[in-house]
């Protein structure tokens, strides 16, 4: 459940990591609308992974699409391209 407090309460610098802590998610208000949401640390990390496990997945199924449509070349002969286009 998310907590929901006024801009004032963070003052209290000591309660107000306490309640982030404690709480999934805490919404702060200014004038009565939301200014913004607070998560802690292990949120926040917890939210990246998931972000770039999407991104993985993601383009593994595009790497998957173009696979099945022939849409990719081996790496012999993209090394050798590589290395006939350079003088490697």
């Amino acid at each position: 459940m998310s907590a929901c407090v006024p801009v004032r309460d963070m003052k209290d610098t000591a309660a107000f990591t306490t309640l982030v802590e404690s709480e999934r998610d805490v919404t702060v208000t200014k004038n009565g609308y939301e200014a913004m949401h607070c998560i802690s640390s292990d949120q926040y990390r917890l939210m990246q992974e998931e972000i770039a496990k999407a991104k993985l997945l993601s383009r593994m199924m595009l790497a998957e699409d173009e696979i099945s449509q022939g849409d990719y070349s081996n790496y012999e002969s993209f090394a050798a391209s590589i290395r006939d286009k350079y003088d490697l």
